[in-house]
């Protein structure tokens, strides 16, 4: 039997994390994107394909079905020996909504969870957004830097962080995947003054992300 879109998005996604590992520290992101792109051309030739690492195809302004991807998020953790958090961010758009993703974190070790008292907002680590400190200030919690965008949304979908808050910029691959799955969970994921996302727009630049726990999404937009 034909495997579903959220079945292939698993299976790609954990299958790149896969290859990533045993080529690392090499060249992940052209090794990734050739991998992803041979397979959707094999196992869903009518769709159109956003992605990091390649060219972008103005077909998918017409298309149906846009697979929105990010073979390697997180390049610089991948290069740094012993970093955990980077990521493959495998997703789908149908019709103005994401209908399938996954995350893959293929260097991630689990850790025992520790509670903890206060709040906790992963941030980048690079970039971290100059509202941030302001944010954590309102609600007594502290910031967390870490890499990918699927890591930190990651470690809110695991309860090890309440919120994921990015203001600096970033691009539809950066987050459609990381969206899907943190919605699937339950969390609530916005633009970071609480307006909707918006996927397989002319320009794939996003402004802002915030992925919460449901009851913080009032107090952090």
């Amino acid at each position: 039997m034909a495997e579903t879109d959220g079945e292939l998005a698993r299976r790609l996604a954990t299958e790149t994390g896969r290859l990533l590992v045993s080529v690392r520290p090499g060249d992940g992101d052209r090794t990734a994107q050739n991998f992803l792109a041979a397979q959707l051309e094999e196992h869903r030739p009518n769709d159109a394909v956003l992605s990091e690492e390649a060219p972008d195809d103005p077909r998918r302004l017409t298309a149906d079905r846009v697979w929105i991807i990010d073979p390697l998020d997180g390049s610089r953790e991948f290069a740094e020996p012993g970093r955990t958090d980077w990521a493959v961010h495998v997703a789908l758009w149908e019709r103005g909504e994401l209908v399938a993703g996954a995350v893959a974190l293929p260097a991630f070790q689990r850790i025992s969870r520790v509670p903890h008292r206060r709040p906790r907002i992963v941030v980048s680590r690079t970039r971290p957004p100059e509202c941030a400190e302001r944010v954590a200030a309102a609600i007594n919690a502290v910031l967390v830097p870490m890499g990918s965008a699927g890591a930190k949304t990651m470690a809110v979908v695991r309860g090890e962080a309440d919120a994921y808050l990015h203001a600096g910029g970033m691009y539809e691959w950066d987050s459609a995947a990381p969206v899907f799955v943190a919605r699937a969970a339950g969390l609530h994921a916005s633009r970071a003054d609480g307006r909707p996302l918006v996927y397989n727009q002319p320009d794939p630049w996003l402004p802002d992300l915030l992925i919460c726990r449901q009851e913080l999404a009032e107090v952090l937009t």
